[in-house]
């Protein structure tokens, strides 16, 4: 428990950010299951769309400080290999 109010609304604070920062990870997990699936069905045009909603997503999450910029990197490199091996 916080001793004093300036720890008080630092675990607010905490509280908030980490709903934020687990809903944007929720989202980039979603998009990655859905390239995944495009890439196992060997769909490429679907796999395209997919690709390009998951970059977006793992831009904005850097964007808003969620994920560091060299793991976004890492991902949309690792997402890139998946799509090119259709």
């Amino acid at each position: 428990m916080p001793n004093n109010k300036g720890a008080e609304k630092r675990l607010r604070q905490a509280d908030r950010a980490r709903e934020r920062n687990r809903a944007v990870k929720s989202l980039v997990g979603s998009l990655r299951n859905t390239l995944a699936e495009a890439v196992v069905g060997k769909n490429k045009e679907k796999g395209a769309t997919a690709f390009r909603d998951y970059t977006s997503a793992i831009d904005r999450a850097v964007k808003k400080g969620v994920m560091s910029k060299n793991t976004a990197n890492r991902r949309k490199s690792r997402a890139h290999q998946l799509l090119a091996s259709i």
